[in-house]
């Protein structure tokens, strides 16, 4: 079982590297999958987690079925590419399970739209608005090596009961 990487371990900071196909498949990520899922599990304030918030500079993401009442699982995003995002943009509150108990206010498109292989290696595309779009601006920015503490106003300290 993995931990989630806190900053400032530098993992948080690369460029994730692509996943090749071929290697989707594999015990390897297969297991970095279930790791990642386990992880949104063991948080209750989980909505995501991107591959190097478990120490593996991959490019791939899982937002937990806990989003949308339309999720029968957690869904894998591999090599994610935002190919559109919205004109409209608002400042919404953000945490992250790498920094943890910090919260601010970070200005994100209010729909976006993706196209990722899923585990089985699948490509798909999804687009989604509110939350799931600011998910899926955050996990990739994860995937860049960029925080959300990096834009975000207004950041405070909030732990559990604060």
């Amino acid at each position: 079982m993995k931990t989630i990487v806190q900053m400032p371990d530098q993992v948080l900071r690369r460029t994730a590297q692509p996943v090749p196909v071929s290697d989707i498949g594999t015990k390897k990520i297969q297991s970095l999958i279930a790791d990642m899922k386990a992880a949104i599990d063991r948080e209750d304030d989980a909505v995501a987690i991107a591959a190097p918030q478990v120490g593996e500079s991959l490019r791939m993401f899982v937002v937990a079925k806990k989003v949308s009442k339309k999720f029968e699982d957690d869904l894998v995003f591999i090599n994610p590419e935002i190919i559109r995002l919205g004109k409209k943009k608002e400042m919404m509150q953000e945490g992250c399970l790498s920094v943890r108990w910090k919260y601010g206010d970070v200005k994100r498109a209010t729909t976006a739209t993706v196209r990722a292989l899923n585990g089985d290696g699948n490509e798909f595309v999804m687009s989604g608005r509110g939350l799931l779009a600011q998910i899926f601006q955050h996990e990739t920015d994860h995937l860049n090596g960029i925080l959300f503490i990096d834009t975000a106003k207004n950041v405070e300290d909030l732990p559990p009961g604060k």
